[in-house]
């Protein structure tokens, strides 16, 4: 026989957090962090089979990275821009920690390298979304509270912890529809991204990467998505993007940009300063065109203005 739980205990469970203060936690991180990477080079090693003898085989070297230095400070968000190959995803892994093999150069965090605890106040958002499509975004939510959050919180405030983050990312009218995916209709492509930024947001990182999270989405949609980014950098947060092409509404909400050509970097700096960076070097279009076009014909080797 199944017994209830006294209303009185439930109660004395729900008044040791209210929902105001946990949506109160996530409007500020729970501390800064300054990101500083210095003279990061990347190497991998490509093997060559001869066609002709199958046992000679020959070891060349590439690099991917040529010498990147940047600081981002908290409340800051930086958008890494360049054409495919240049070097984007692999400058976002190895700042997030995920980068294995030959890198060399120096990245710490408020001046300390990369460790467990960093880990913890650290999100990433992976360009694909790993998302079980029979779920809702209430359940995919709220497991996720229960397996991330610590043990010290109850069922009930992880429970209120992922409400909190569906109200801050605007996925209320959506929060009782399945994911869906490619063979079942759910959610809209922006709503899925918004859901796996609440995926990180439930940890309330210090420090948040996102690989390409505009990528397949209309320019409102995309809009959406950077403007709920930008309001989390407002609450002291450091925010590290890639980004694919970006509209000139987007462009103008970065606060620093990082523009890589084949691994070597031509421009990093304030967003709003990049045209007259390149217009003072004999760089200018001739017509007012969108800055992020503009950067990635450079970052190509094609100039006809």
């Amino acid at each position: 026989m199944e017994t209830e739980l006294p209303s009185t205990d439930l109660e004395s469970q729900n008044k040791s957090i209210s929902k105001d203060e946990v949506q109160s936690i996530f409007k500020k991180a729970n501390r800064h962090v300054t990101l500083k990477f210095e003279d990061l080079v990347y190497k991998i090693k490509i093997q060559k089979k001869g066609y002709i003898n199958v046992k000679s085989s020959k070891s060349d070297e590439r690099m991917i990275l040529k010498g990147v230095t940047g600081t981002v400070y908290p409340g800051e968000m930086l958008a890494m821009l360049g054409p495919s190959g240049s070097g984007k995803t692999t400058l976002l892994t190895a700042l997030g920690g995920r980068l294995g093999g030959k890198l060399s150069g120096n990245i710490t965090y408020n001046g300390k390298p990369f460790s467990n605890p960093m880990k913890r106040n650290t999100g990433f958002v992976t360009q694909d979304d790993v998302l079980y499509p029979h779920l809702t975004v209430t359940e995919t939510l709220v497991f996720t509270a229960l397996l991330r959050l610590p043990n010290t919180l109850t069922k009930e405030e992880k429970a209120m912890h992922a409400e909190a983050v569906i109200t801050q990312l605007g996925l209320t009218k959506c929060k009782n529809n399945i994911i869906g995916g490619s063979l079942l209709r759910g959610v809209s492509g922006g709503e899925r991204k918004r859901v796996s930024v609440g995926q990180e947001m439930l940890i309330n990182p210090s420090l948040l990467f996102l690989d390409e999270p505009t990528s397949g989405l209309d320019s409102t949609t995309a809009q959406r998505i950077v403007s709920t980014l930008w309001e989390l950098a407002k609450g002291g947060r450091t925010i590290v993007m890639t980004i694919h092409q970006p509209s000139s509404r987007l462009f103008y909400m970065f606060h620093k940009v990082l523009l890589l050509s084949d691994g070597n970097p031509l421009y990093f700096g304030k967003g709003s300063e990049v045209m007259d960076y390149f217009s003072s070097i004999g760089y200018a279009p001739m017509v007012a065109m969108n800055p992020s076009d503009f950067l990635l014909d450079l970052a190509n080797g094609m100039f006809f203005y």
